[in-house]
């Protein structure tokens, strides 16, 4: 067999393209997959009554909305952007035809909640404050605790001493007591009877003063202990009172007050609603 020359193509012949195997599989998988597809369907749009049920479920979505922490105030103008957002899309719908009467209702319900809320605001701003108040009112009343405890100790210290005397001299007293009364039954050269009676007689006298002076002592010392309490507690309930009041609004503060307030708000946007369409509803097509 014989070498055969390659026959030239003529020059400015056009060559054709063919497709790989590979490339004709892929168009054959995509010509598949558009054939088999669906044929997407028009944009719905959606009717009044669908928007007016989306209305109030936002609505009352917005009106259970819980804010994390505090400070609340930082989510009031978002919250707010998010209530006039959901209105003014309910009010643009074509055909709605919104009426004299909800607006009315609306801006008032707005407005009174937009108030309230300022008011929380500035409420918030004074936390700080409070807080301030709150701690100089607990240093005011531990250290009025403090002067009481201390003075109570130093009382009964004085206290435990001139009772700790007075008992001793009264034993002392009695002991002596006990040696005349053991003299009178005995034979005791050098004394006469006369002296032995004068000898009890003051003894018994100054057993007496003392004891006397005991009772004096226990009785002006628990009517010093007792104005110490007066004192203690006429310093303690002003200060105890303002401690009550400042921890109070700081633990208001401290919780998301706003929520009543919007869900009211939100409520009273239902019931804007709801009668519009119900007016609307009534009125001939």
């Amino acid at each position: 067999m014989g070498y055969q020359p390659r026959i030239k193509s003529p020059k400015g012949a056009i060559h054709g393209y063919k497709k790989p195997l590979r490339e004709k599989r892929k168009d054959r998988k995509r010509l598949h997959r558009r054939v088999g597809r669906p044929i997407r369907d028009e944009k719905h749009t959606a009717t009044e009554r669908e928007v007016s049920e989306v209305t109030l479920k936002r609505l009352h979505t917005l009106g259970i909305q819980k804010f994390g922490s505090s400070p609340f105030c930082e989510h009031f103008d978002r919250w707010l952007t998010n209530v006039t957002a959901v209105l003014n899309e309910f009010e643009s719908y074509p055909n709605m035809g919104i009426d004299n009467q909800f607006v009315r209702e609306r801006s008032q319900t707005l407005a009174s909640v937009k108030l309230q809320l300022e008011n929380r605001r500035r409420r918030e701003a004074s936390l700080n404050q409070e807080i301030r108040n709150l701690s100089v009112s607990r240093s005011r009343f531990e250290q009025i605790k403090i002067e009481y405890v201390s003075k109570v100790t130093a009382l009964r210290g004085r206290k435990n001493s001139e009772v700790k005397h007075l008992n001793s001299t009264i034993d002392q007293l009695k002991r002596e007591q006990e040696k005349v009364i053991r003299m009178k039954t005995g034979f005791f050269q050098g004394i006469s009877r006369k002296d032995r009676e004068q000898r009890e007689i003051a003894i018994a006298d100054q057993l007496s003063n003392v004891q006397r002076e005991l009772e004096l002592v226990m009785l002006d010392f628990n009517a010093q202990e007792k104005n110490l309490q007066s004192e203690y507690e006429r310093k303690r309930e002003p200060v105890l009172e303002q401690l009550t009041i400042f921890q109070k609004r700081a633990e208001d503060l401290e919780e998301d007050g706003s929520l009543e307030d919007r869900w009211f708000a939100c409520e009273a946007l239902i019931d804007a609603v709801n009668a519009f369409l119900q007016r609307k509803a009534t009125q001939p097509q």
